[in-house]
């Protein structure tokens, strides 16, 4: 009987382990979405205290977008979401869907598409656009940070 049991035992060592490694990878999964809800949030308000918790601030950091490309930590900050998002935009709302996200140990990255419903500063006219983007995240200190934002107009919405 005990024979039967460890057999019956070792054999479940795998799934068991299978099963805490799925677990852990949802987890990993789960962050990082979290982090792509903080962006979000970050570019609707331009927050920029949120901004930094959820940005790198190693100097390897950027962001390529149609209107040029940023290095660094404050350069993103100022130029991206100061100038641009805060100062072209009195109102914004950024709506990510289609979400793809892959963990490899400390790297991680993902793939959507969103929409951008805006008003102009300038004029209060409404801007609508939509685009595909591509994160890469990296582990510091236990927890996931982005380093790496490029985007791209989508001239052909998915939705």
């Amino acid at each position: 009987m005990r024979t039967r049991i460890l057999i019956a035992a070792v054999a479940l060592l795998p799934m068991c382990a299978w099963g805490q490694a799925d677990a852990a990878a949802r987890a990993e999964s789960a962050a990082i979405h979290h982090l792509l809800g903080q962006y979000a949030q970050a570019v609707d308000t331009v927050d920029l205290k949120l901004l930094a918790e959820i940005w790198s601030h190693s100097p390897d950091v950027s962001f390529i977008y149609p209107l040029g490309e940023e290095h660094g930590f404050d350069a993103i900050e100022q130029h991206v979401f100061e100038k641009v998002i805060g100062g072209m935009f009195s109102a914004r709302d950024l709506k990510i869907h289609d979400v793809t996200i892959y963990v490899n140990g400390a790297a991680a990255w993902s793939e959507f598409h969103w929409d951008f419903y805006a008003t102009l500063r300038k004029d209060g006219s409404a801007v609508t656009t939509h685009g595909v983007e591509t994160q890469v995240y990296r582990k510091e200190d236990g927890q996931w940070r982005l380093v790496h934002v490029h985007y791209s107009e989508d001239r052909q919405p998915t939705r």
